[in-house]
């Protein structure tokens, strides 16, 4: 058990802890008896979907699943991992590196054995600086065309903000969409019908300014 973190979650308490004190997630993969931060094991993917369990802690789920996610998914509404639960993804939110981190830059994944689950979709492969619990009373999966699984999540039943591990400013979450919306637009361009493509984005985008949070009243 981890006594760096008091706000760990109960669920997460016989979770194995790194020699940095932080606790390795369950879906993490291990080489040689070391946890891969944050690249998943291709059968804990399998096993969340099939079982119902928590991405996070691996413990069974209720009926409120949330996802932990950057701001174009929720434009998009997509995500490449399983949902967990609200604690789990709130305490990822606030605590692991690169999502409470701006700087922070991805792990590397080269050269890993077989059977480690590589991200479906197109990852966008920034840190976005802001992080989105996302909860939904809803979701569902399908194929992305390479023999990948990605999960929509649904309509939101509400959504958590937050950057540098505490709740996340307008300006900051308007901010990170703003930069990641050419990101989208250019991959629109490789669709069919680019101009639809774009004009469903631009639907989207609408859409994903209603979860911004509202500025915050000075006390």
């Amino acid at each position: 058990m981890s006594v760096r973190f008091p706000d760990l979650p109960s669920c997460m308490r016989d979770l194995p802890v790194d020699h940095r004190g932080f606790p390795v997630p369950w879906f993490v993969a291990w080489v040689d008896g070391e946890p891969q931060f944050p690249v998943a094991d291709g059968r804990k993917f399998g096993l969340a979907q099939r079982q119902d369990r928590c991405w996070v802690c691996g413990g069974k789920l209720g009926r409120i699943k949330a996802f932990v996610i950057g701001p174009m998914c929720a434009v998009n509404r997509v995500s490449s991992e399983p949902p967990s639960h609200l604690e789990c993804a709130r305490f990822s939110a606030r605590r692991c590196p690169f999502l409470s981190q701006p700087r922070m830059k991805r792990v590397g994944e080269k050269n890993l054995p077989h059977g480690i689950n590589q991200p479906a979709g197109t990852m966008i492969k920034r840190n976005p600086g802001v992080a989105l619990v996302y909860l939904s009373l809803g979701y569902s999966s399908f194929g992305d065309g390479r023999g990948g699984t990605l999960f929509d999540i649904g309509k939101p039943h509400a959504v958590e903000w937050y950057a540098e591990g505490r709740e996340a400013t307008r300006a900051e979450v308007l901010a990170s969409i703003d930069s990641g919306m050419p990101l989208l637009a250019s991959q629109c361009d490789r669709d069919s019908d680019p101009a639809a493509a774009r004009a469903q984005l631009g639907r989207m985008h609408v859409a994903a300014l209603t979860l911004v949070p509202a500025d915050q009243v000075a006390a």
